[in-house]
């Protein structure tokens, strides 16, 4: 995984609540392997019409958003099944933040151990990002040290983070990259047991 620290982007005002990982990434898109090659199917069916052609209007096919690292959405985002190809797809599509109220919990744990930094701001004030998004261009810096996000006009957002998961993402750590921190105890562990 990449580390990630800070990460300064225009956003994408996604304001939809209840974005289900089925429209995240289909179901007739799971069948490959690898870990990449998800983004081009990234809300496949609201991105395209069904002889697959662009939706015009739909805030992904937005010239204004082409690049976007920063995706805003609405409340419960992530909810449905637990594929872990959702975060799979929005790292692929090019997001490395995800802002929203809530998220369903295996889907925010599966973004925290994919590289993915979910970040949980109140609704208020996710209302407040949606709304300056929608109306212009808004660039925001979020900082993961600080645990802040502050947007190009100077309003700052602050968020919080399970110690253990800002270690992982700053280090861009998952799982097996944090038990190999431990290789030498383990290894004197096995060592000791041969000899016992």
């Amino acid at each position: 995984m990449e580390p990630i620290n800070e990460v300064v982007s225009v956003i994408t005002p996604l304001d939809r609540k209840n974005v289900d990982t089925d429209q995240i990434i289909s179901k007739e898109f799971l069948k490959r392997i690898e870990r990449t090659g998800f983004g081009k199917y990234l809300f496949y069916h609201w991105r395209h019409n069904a002889d697959g052609t662009e939706v015009a209007d739909f805030i992904l096919n937005d010239e204004r958003f082409k690049g976007s690292k920063i995706l805003v959405a609405q409340e419960n985002f992530g909810c449905g099944s637990s594929r872990e190809h959702a975060p799979w797809s929005i790292l692929d599509y090019g997001f490395n933040v995800v802002i929203a109220p809530s998220f369903a919990d295996i889907f925010y744990n599966n973004c925290m151990k994919n590289g993915l930094l979910p970040i949980k701001l109140k609704p208020a004030e996710v209302e407040e990002l949606l709304a300056t998004g929608q109306k212009q261009s808004y660039s925001v810096e979020v900082n993961l040290v600080e645990q802040t996000v502050t947007g190009q006009d100077g309003k700052t957002y602050s968020f919080d983070i399970d110690p253990y998961y800002k270690e992982m993402l700053l280090n861009g750590w998952d799982e097996i990259s944090l038990t190999f921190q431990y290789e030498e105890q383990i290894a004197n562990y096995e060592r000791r047991q041969k000899l016992a």
